[in-house]
């Protein structure tokens, strides 16, 4: 199966990654990334940073940096705006 046909797969399991078997080493240490900007208790230490630097370049850890912080931004701004999905996304359901 092609990384591009487990897509689907890896989106519905995203929200348990850390059991699951679907996610590379590079893309979990981007989840734990993504995880530690999103939620406010948790910190991005010199241990995970220097663990990112092994499996993305610095312009991508830029782009993942923002990305994280764009979705994050958008959580807050749409619900409260009343801003609802237009469809574009399909996620599979649970």
């Amino acid at each position: 199966m092609t990384e591009t046909e487990r897509g689907p797969d890896k989106v519905a399991e995203v929200s348990k990654w850390r059991e699951s078997g679907l996610f590379s080493v590079a893309e979990r240490v981007a989840l734990e990334y993504a995880e530690r900007i999103t939620f406010t208790d948790r910190q991005v230490d010199d241990v995970l940073f220097a663990e990112l630097g092994k499996h993305f370049t610095e312009p991508q850890i830029v782009e993942l940096t923002a990305a994280v912080a764009f979705e994050n931004f958008r959580s807050k701004f749409n619900p409260t705006l009343g801003v609802e999905a237009q469809g574009f996304c399909v996620a599979p359901k649970r």
